[in-house]
């Protein structure tokens, strides 16, 4: 993969890259700025972008605006906000166009290279990768969607672990359930909120994004 890192943090930015190489990924550019991200991430159209939130000049949101205009203008661009904060608007206005290739994660979250890894290729490859934290504040701040009200207690716990990036076999590990059961649960929420497209991996992104962006 061809992937941009932009964190201002000289030693966590360098950190990240040698990660990324030593995965066998290129990193086809890095950069400190709020400005110099937009640009980097306009120019080079990586395959997956980190992006940290809050980036100079000013050190608030920077970051995370800086990945919205870049969607804006390719849409579609894979990111993955790595961040010590959750900023709740913009977070979901990065969700809002329903194109799936998106990720949010906090630093203190992520305790082994491949989870990270494996979080920067499932956003690439147009799916979704959110920290449970994350989750939780913006499920925390939203509005309740009735498509959501329509799913049953167990639906509802199924769809929070796609939204974490979980395929149906490693969701139905967390619920001790079998992966026919969890295919079964999938087909009915998907059914629950109206998600008809007839592939798969479209579907779960369609489903975690209306999960998440509900307010």
């Amino acid at each position: 993969m061809r992937i941009v890192v932009a964190e201002d943090l000289y030693l966590l930015r360098d950190g990240m890259v040698r990660l990324i190489e030593a995965y066998g990924h290129e990193v086809v550019a890095t950069a400190g700025t709020g400005p110099e991200t937009l640009q980097t991430l306009l120019t080079h159209r990586p395959d997956v972008a980190v992006v940290d939130v809050r980036m100079p000049p000013d050190q608030s949101d920077e970051g995370l605006r800086a990945a919205l205009a870049a969607r804006r203008a390719r849409p579609g661009l894979p990111v993955l906000i790595l961040s010590q904060h959750v900023e709740q608007l913009y977070a979901r206005e990065l969700l809002a166009d329903g194109a799936g290739g998106i990720g949010y994660f906090l630093k203190e979250s992520v305790f082994e290279a491949e989870q990270f890894i494996d979080a920067l290729e499932r956003v690439a490859g147009g799916g979704t990768a959110m920290d449970p934290e994350v989750i939780a504040k913006l499920l925390a701040s939203g509005s309740t969607d009735r498509r959501i009200e329509r799913l049953t207690e167990r639906e509802h716990s199924v769809l929070a672990l796609m939204a974490e990036g979980l395929s149906n076999q490693a969701i139905g590990k967390r619920l001790f359930l079998s992966d026919s059961a969890i295919s079964k649960y999938t087909t009915a929420l998907f059914g629950r909120l109206g998600i008809t497209d007839d592939d798969d991996n479209n579907r779960r992104v369609l489903a975690v994004l209306a999960y998440l962006n509900k307010a």
